[in-house]
């Protein structure tokens, strides 16, 4: 019954993408001089634009490794009414290895796609879309950010188009880009 619901909310998820009604992403460009080798490991969750399929969910986080034929593991796990959700998938490079656009599926065989469109040099902070802009994260290697780093994250997200007024930030002690501490899942620090 658990991965049937888990199924369902990833089918959802890839359903809602291609049914979306907002603005593309495609005149963002994804990064380039990208290495999936320095991107695997652990990312926090520490902004997200909401969706169903994380509703309620805190302590967010995703972990990614290499697996054996050459594809990316995903794990997604966080907390839901005290309870440890987790949800496994995989990835692909979506063509170029330099470039940092992937396909990931938790439903196979549907793919999503999973654009970085922003990187820090040193790997330490990512900003993620799909296909429109409607989806958005930020990501950490650490659990929260500084207050200028998110405020410089969110200048550059609303300068894209991105309803940044919406995020919602889902592990406890994150600052948001106002200097505030968030808890759960609270909206701009309110």
């Amino acid at each position: 019954m658990k991965a049937k619901a888990l199924m369902m909310v990833a089918a959802g998820m890839l359903l809602a993408a291609g049914c979306s009604s907002s603005a593309p992403t495609a005149d963002i460009p994804a990064v380039r001089q990208f290495s999936i080798e320095r991107y695997l490991g652990t990312w926090y969750e520490i902004a997200r634009l909401p969706h169903s399929f994380e509703s309620d969910i805190v302590l967010a986080k995703a972990e990614y490794s290499m697996t054996a034929d050459g594809k990316v593991k995903v794990v997604n796990s966080g907390i839901r009414n005290g309870i440890a959700k987790s949800v496994d998938g995989v990835a692909e490079m979506k063509g170029d290895a330099g470039v940092g656009e992937l396909r990931v599926s938790f439903f196979r065989p549907f793919y999503g796609d999973y654009r970085i469109i922003y990187l820090a040099p040193d790997y330490s902070v990512a900003m993620v879309t799909s296909g429109t802009k409607d989806y958005l994260w930020l990501l950490a290697r650490t659990p929260a950010l500084s207050p200028e780093k998110m405020r410089e994250c969110l200048g550059m997200a609303e300068k894209w188009g991105f309803p940044v007024e919406l995020l919602q930030y889902p592990n406890r002690g994150a600052i948001d880009g106002f200097g505030n501490r968030t808890m759960q899942t609270e909206r701009n620090g309110k």
